[in-house]
């Protein structure tokens, strides 16, 4: 496969990264938990996405949990020298395979072990601190014990770079007051732009922004919508979706996730694909019918 064709790149922590990377949330089995059902097709997965130029993963040691992990350091390890891997801390997973707020002091430490370990690393590049003060979506509160515990971690040399998840623009404020914050991995996609001013302020001082969820909470007229554009121009919506994000603000990262080769390919082609101002404007419609 050609490399990415989107060279673009972006700020994340000390290194600059091509702005179409891989998340690996799907390589999990069923709902993020468990084995995956085609190991040997997971592991061909990520090979390739390194292989076609991505350079940046995101992950987290609760995918299955630990299984995740442990099939990025299975296929991957050693790692190139200019790949990033992104990891999460702040949940778990309980029996049930529920998700429950993990981020006392000695939980986070305890999550950022587990990450080294089951990645094979001596210190991780980036750590978001995923916030689980809301059941769905963020909601206000005070970070600062669990970021300050992540900044004593980073002190100790086990983590580089810190991060946020589902955060509102005052935790944003509030961590950055603690410690550099070197990106925001939120819900954000054409219907769902609550973070629009967030995203502009961010891009001003050099912040990475993650979306997760491209395609997340469509209706079925904001998807008619989509898919009507991307017969126009000759793609797939996702395709369409992940082209969006790339056009919208040069501090987006995105990191769509698949457990099948040939979708990794058809997202890596979003790169490549530049919508013109008209079919812009009809995306930006969407938004407004999701108000």
């Amino acid at each position: 496969m050609p490399p990415i064709q989107n060279e673009d790149t972006c700020a994340l922590g000390a290194k600059r990264v091509k702005r179409l990377g891989y998340g690996a949330m799907q390589l999990a089995g069923p709902g993020v938990f468990g084995p995956p059902r085609d190991r040997d097709g997971a592991l061909a997965v990520l090979r390739e996405a390194v292989a076609s130029g991505v350079d940046h993963i995101d992950t987290s040691d609760f995918y299955g949990p630990h299984i995740t992990n442990q099939l990025i350091r299975e296929a991957l390890s050693p790692y190139p020298d200019d790949l990033t891997l992104v990891t999460k801390v702040g949940a778990r997973r309980g029996e049930d395979a529920s998700w429950i707020r993990a981020d006392s002091d000695a939980e986070l430490e305890s999550a950022v072990l587990d990450n080294l370990r089951n990645l094979g690393l001596d210190a991780l590049d980036v750590v978001n601190l995923r916030v689980m003060f809301g059941v769905h979506g963020p909601q206000e509160g005070s970070i600062a014990q669990p970021l300050s515990a992540l900044v004593k971690l980073q002190r100790r040399g086990l983590v580089r770079h810190i991060g946020l998840s589902n955060v509102t623009p005052a935790q944003v404020e509030e961590g950055r007051r603690l410690c550099d914050i070197v990106c925001v991995q939120n819900q954000y996609n054409l219907a769902h732009r609550h973070d629009d001013a967030l995203i502009d302020a961010l891009a001003r001082d050099g912040i990475a922004y993650v979306p997760y969820f491209p395609l997340g909470g469509f209706s079925p007229l904001q998807s008619a919508t989509l898919t009507e554009v991307a017969q126009r121009v000759g793609a797939t919506p996702m395709q369409v979706a992940i082209a969006w994000l790339l056009q919208r603000s040069p501090n987006i990262l995105v990191i769509p996730g698949t457990s099948s080769v040939a979708h990794l390919r058809e997202n890596l082609a979003a790169g490549g694909l530049r919508l013109p101002e008209d079919e812009l404007r009809a995306l930006d419609g969407i938004a407004g019918n999701a108000a």
